[in-house]
């Protein structure tokens, strides 16, 4: 059973963890007034992790952060799915 998530492609399911947009400047750009570096999109530490349910006794397939993986080892999976919605 594979769990995708319904919002944006690369953004955890639990945490709703998605892309950033950060600055990338350093301190030599921000010294010369004609060096400009533009922004820089940071994106989450997804994993795709495979995770057995027994509550359901089956597998689910979830493309997750690691804090979100943080969250499934203190809650429980099944009650951090139930609270996100994918079952």
């Amino acid at each position: 059973m594979v769990i995708h998530s319904t919002t944006m492609a690369s953004t955890c399911p639990i945490s709703h963890k998605g892309s950033r947009v950060g600055g990338g400047y350093s301190n030599r750009t921000r010294a010369t007034q004609f060096n400009p570096t533009g922004m820089v999109r940071k994106y989450p530490n997804l994993q795709k992790k495979r995770i057995y349910v027994p509550e359901l006794k089956k597998f689910v397939v979830l493309k997750i952060s690691t804090r979100g993986l943080k969250t499934i080892q203190k809650n429980g999976v099944y009650a951090t799915l139930k609270k996100a919605g994918l079952i």
